[in-house]
């Protein structure tokens, strides 16, 4: 029958939700490309602030001279697969999501990604 048929489903990268526009695909896919920064996913509350007031500190403990870019547009902060703010995104890769890091794990998390 063919209402039991395997369904295959074709899954665009990053996000797959089906409902993006490709220009936001876009965007979401050169951020991913982007490498080599650091970024803090959130809608811009108190804690996104004090997750980037965080980083900013970690960063100044290493010594590292990174801009850090604040991510708000839930289409982008989705395209990263998460689901919890604030998160932090080193190189292209999530390392932490929904909770505020102290900038003593940051380091740490920054020293494990980058080596």
């Amino acid at each position: 029958m063919a209402l039991f048929g395997k369904k295959t489903i074709q899954i665009s990268k990053p996000c797959g939700c089906g409902s993006c526009d490709p220009q936001n695909r876009e965007k979401a896919n050169k951020s991913h490309e982007a490498g080599a920064s650091v970024k803090v996913l959130g809608s811009g509350c108190a804690k996104c602030n004090a997750l980037e007031a965080a980083t900013k500190a970690a960063l100044a403990q290493l010594g590292m001279d990174t801009a850090i870019d604040h991510v708000t547009d839930f289409s982008q902060i989705a395209a990263y697969g998460v689901m919890s703010t604030p998160a932090l995104v080193v190189d292209g890769k999530v390392v932490a999501y929904g909770k505020v890091l102290k900038p003593e794990e940051i380091v740490k998390l920054l020293q494990k990604v980058r080596g």
